[in-house]
């Protein structure tokens, strides 16, 4: 750093997306014309994968395919530019590049797994882990060592259009899974050194993301220190604890009136201090010139860039622009130079790390080997199978019996389409649900129907959305019902579009939602379908939990699908036919509508009085899904009625598959810690693990209770464990449990 300028500096702290616009001819890199617009080179490229970057944030979700080099044009363009930085800058040092990868990597011919709430419900930390292994290997190997992965807010708003985006509600198996996913970005534990084919992961979006003000994406976020520190710090702090985690992202949002990204307590005292973070802070997409355009607490962008710089933020995404305004102000005198420099030598130090020194390229051969290969789309399919969340099951209505179904009608408007979700690029192959059920029984008599549109388009980059025009889908619902009736039984697939449920990250790009439940024409369908009397199955294809009462009363079964990936139709195919024994859990509650928002299993004593005319209960409790086959959990068990406080316990459980077949059952294990000095909830998940049975078989399960499993924050706000009684609950869901105490002294 003693050898580089100011300007030099400060290019290393910003970045350019749309920029790539002035370095290229067509798609190709030109060096002279970078070398013109950038004379004191580059310090980061916003998605490579880009064709050339677009306006603010439009199009961050995802697009078509249009938007986005091929795999071979980004190895090739990321090694032309690497080679202009390597060899035509006047310090030769390597540029930083990140790509999305929120369920896949968001490039053309990547593999795209189900959705994040999907792999939220799966329960199953070694998955999340290998899939994003994959995820890793395949970004790394075109040359990008950093991804803006993995959202590790709790959410407890469905109106919130990202709650898609999430691992669920509950601190403790958001946090379990938020470690198990950078560990399989990353590689596990504390590390210098990037190993091969793993990148730098982030944590998003620190913090109160998921609960914002009337359920509207960057609202402020209505939550004290407490509730701060016992519920929404917790996966970010234990993946600071357990992991060399590469960088952070402050949120849009702000609390107690600091925007995230000017707030010097939460990035400083609590992140840095506190918990030791030692990666790079990076602003999210417009992060830092909002807290003059959005926040209004800065006066214009060099203030803003001010703000940011001293709360600790590092890197400017995804432009740089606010940060542009550094030079002169250091010139000016009212920004010291050492806060630039603080921020350079962060983002150098990442470089280093992430081995860029040595080898910023990409590797076309190895590229072309590994991007959506056979392993990768197997474990797609395995993540599929094992997201699938049986909510409902009347009489047994699934499986079904392709000797007996007679013929099936597969209606609705995500029947014969692959729902990927937000934050998905175009991948090698999909398959639809009629498609996975034509593969699994090629011989089963099949009839379709589009029974409704949700909206009018499927551009999901689209700023307007409109619902489909309702006197085509009354007609479509005619035609629907004619075909059903010539059926023995029905299969309709309903829920979400791309456009439906996303982010809204502006006034003319909305997301949120008030109505929780399925739009548009969906819930006349369903009546329509219900009143001919023969068995009706639906598939929610859905990012949204499916706060859908109507459907759910009406269905013989409902399958909660999510949005399962490239290969979810075989997944859901196999389920429906009874190939697949459905295992996954809820990993949020489902409400019955917007007015009990907000709604969580880990409640405090005093919640859920009731309402007037109206059922206070949820939907569907956290931690729901049931099975094809029938499990029997024993009470827990634990060693002593007495423990000393600080002594770790151990607490055993039988599980048995009751049934006749072989199934997957998630044993969850809640703790209660009444009578402290402050109230705590009346239960909170600390520990669960999914097995698989087979009929007749039993397992033991340990579970181990640390002290911060049994930690609260008192009165002083410090963390302590209080000596008095301890519920231990075990059980297949929050709303189905078994108990033991035992005395902390």
């Amino acid at each position: 750093m003693a050898r580089m300028t100011l300007p030099e500096k400060i290019a290393q702290i910003r970045a350019a997306w749309a920029g790539k616009g002035d370095m290229i001819d067509g798609l190709t890199f030109v060096p002279a014309k970078a070398s013109a617009a950038f004379p004191d080179s580059i310090g980061h490229v916003t998605r490579p994968s880009d064709k050339r970057g677009v306006p603010g944030i439009t199009g961050a979700a995802g697009g078509t395919a249009a938007r986005w080099r091929t795999p071979k044009e980004t190895v090739e363009f990321i090694n032309a530019l690497q080679k202009w930085a390597l060899e035509d800058t006047r310090l030769g040092i390597p540029i930083l590049l990140h790509e999305e990868s929120l369920h896949g990597y968001m490039a053309t011919e990547a593999t795209m797994f189900p959705q994040a709430i999907a792999l939220a419900g799966a329960f199953d930390a070694d998955l999340m882990r290998r899939v994003q292994s994959v995820i890793a290997r395949e970004v790394r190997a075109r040359g990008v060592p950093y991804v803006l992965s993995p959202v590790v807010d709790i959410v407890r708003d469905p109106r919130w259009g990202r709650i898609e985006e999430t691992f669920g509600e509950d601190p403790y198996l958001v946090a379990e899974l938020g470690v198990a996913a950078v560990e399989g970005l990353q590689g596990p534990g504390k590390f210098e050194r990037l190993g091969p084919g793993k990148v730098f992961a982030t944590l998003k979006h620190m913090t109160g993301h998921g609960q914002p003000e009337s359920g509207n994406n960057v609202a402020p976020a209505q939550l004290g220190e407490r509730e701060l520190r016992e519920f929404f710090f917790p996966p970010f702090r234990e993946v600071v604890r357990r992991t060399s985690i590469g960088a952070v992202m402050p949120s849009y949002n702000e609390i107690d009136g600091v925007p995230s990204h000017a707030n010097t307590w939460l990035l400083g005292e609590v992140l840095r201090g506190e918990w030791g973070f030692d990666g790079i802070i990076a602003s999210d997409y417009g992060g830092v010139h909002e807290l003059a355009t959005l926040h209004h607490v800065a006066r214009d962008e060099a203030e803003a860039a001010h703000m940011a710089l001293l709360a600790g933020v590092d890197s400017e995404l995804p432009e740089g622009q606010a940060f542009r305004t550094l030079a002169a102000q250091v010139e000016a005198g009212t920004v010291p130079v050492e806060l630039i420099d603080r921020a350079c030598a962060r983002m150098l130090t990442f470089k280093f790390r992430a081995g860029l020194f040595e080898n910023p390229y990409g590797d076309w051969n190895v590229t072309r080997t590994i991007t959506g290969n056979a392993e990768a789309r197997a474990l797609a399919l395995e993540a599929a199978r094992k997201s699938l969340c049986l909510l409902t099951n009347r009489d047994a209505a699934l499986p079904l019996d392709p000797a007996k179904m007679g013929r099936v009608a597969v209606i609705g408007p995500n029947h014969a389409i692959a729902r990927l979700g937000g934050y998905s690029s175009i991948p090698k192959q999909t398959t639809s649900l009629i498609e996975g059920l034509k593969q699994i029984a090629p011989g089963a008599d099949f009839v379709t129907a589009q029974g409704v549109f949700i909206t009018k388009s499927e551009d999901r980059s689209a700023d307007l959305i409109e619902l489909a025009d309702r006197e085509q889908n009354l007609r479509l619902i005619d035609e629907a019902v004619a075909l059903a009736r010539t059926a023995d039984t029905i299969v309709l697939a309903i829920g979400d579009t791309e456009q439906t449920s996303r982010e809204g990250f502006a006034k003319n790009h909305l997301g949120d939602r008030t109505d929780i439940d399925i739009v548009g024409e969906q819930n006349e369908l369903v009546d329509a379908l219900a009143a001919l009397g023969k068995p009706l199955i639906v598939c929610a294809i859905n990012g949204r939990p499916p706060s859908w009462p109507n459907v759910v009363a009406k269905a013989g079964a409902v399958l909660e699908c999510w949005y399962p990936g490239q290969e979810g139709g075989v997944a859901m195919a196999e389920a429906l036919l009874g190939k697949l024994n459905p295992g996954a859990k809820l990993p949020v509650t489902v409400v019955r509508n917007s007015g009990q928002v907000p709604y969580f299993n880990d409640r405090k004593p005093s919640s859920r009085r009731g309402y007037l005319f109206d059922d206070a209960s949820a939907l569907f409790p956290f931690g729901h899904g049931l099975s094809y086959t029938s499990f029997e959990i024993s009470e827990p068990r634990v060693p002593t009625a007495r423990v000393a406080a600080g002594q770790p316990v151990e607490v055993s459980v039988d599980v048995t598959n009751t049934g006749n077949r072989a199934g997957d059952e998630v044993v969850q294990l809640y703790v209660g810690l009444p009578y402290r000095s402050v109230t705590t909830p009346i239960i909170a998940l600390k520990g669960f693990e999914r097995v698989t049975l087979a009929p007749g078989e039993r397992r033991t399960l340990r579970f181990t209770l640390e002290p911060r499993h049994l930690s609260i924050w008192n009165r002083e706000m410090q963390e302590v464990v209080e000596p008095g009684p301890v519920t231990v609950s075990v059980g297949n869901s929050s709303a189905n449990l078994k108990q033991a105490e035992f005395t902390l002294a």
